[in-house]
């Protein structure tokens, strides 16, 4: 009789070791799922509060105006836009080419913007003169404070043709 009692004994020691695996599990189980609730309530949260937003689409210090002679034109990474400074004044344009958008580089040599794509061409002033291009580069609303350049890369404008109100006077 004493070993049956040992025998169960022995029995109900591995039934509480089962049950403490099993309730190991559990709790693993259930501490997985409150961290994963915990970290989306945070990632949604994390929604609300807005980031400092800097380059393309927010208004960009281009620098003072000084920075730009008359007759030429500068290439401003951050803000994907040409600083093209004219006699009668500034214009930004957005150096994405209205045909099928690929970037178009100034070639200082020619003194023209020609498209790498398919050939377009452009003045300074960002009008098409060659190519498949239907109308003119865009270009972005620029504002002189205090002698410094500030270009709204979220204000791209289109139009039909280049007009001397499109340049910023200085």
């Amino acid at each position: 009789m004493a070993e049956a009692e040992g025998k169960e004994q022995q029995q109900a020691a591995k039934d509480q070791q089962a049950m403490s695996r099993r309730g190991l599990l559990r709790n693993v189980m259930w501490a997985s799922a409150g961290l994963f609730a915990v970290q989306a309530a945070v990632t949604g949260l994390a929604m609300f509060w807005p980031r400092k937003v800097e380059g393309f689409g927010t208004v960009i210090d281009a620098g003072p105006i000084e920075n730009y002679p008359v007759g030429t034109v500068t290439r401003i990474r951050d803000g994907r836009f040409y600083i093209s400074r004219l006699p009668e004044g500034v214009i930004a344009l957005y150096w994405r080419c209205p045909h099928l958008g690929c970037t178009v580089p100034w070639v200082d040599a020619q003194g023209l913007f020609i498209c790498p794509c398919h050939g377009s061409v452009y003045e300074p002033t960002g009008q098409n003169i060659a190519g498949p291009a239907p109308r003119p580069m865009d270009y972005m609303r620029v504002e002189i404070r205090g002698g410094r350049l500030l270009v709204d890369t979220g204000d791209i404008r289109e139009r039909d043709r280049h007009r001397p109100d499109h340049v910023t006077p200085v």
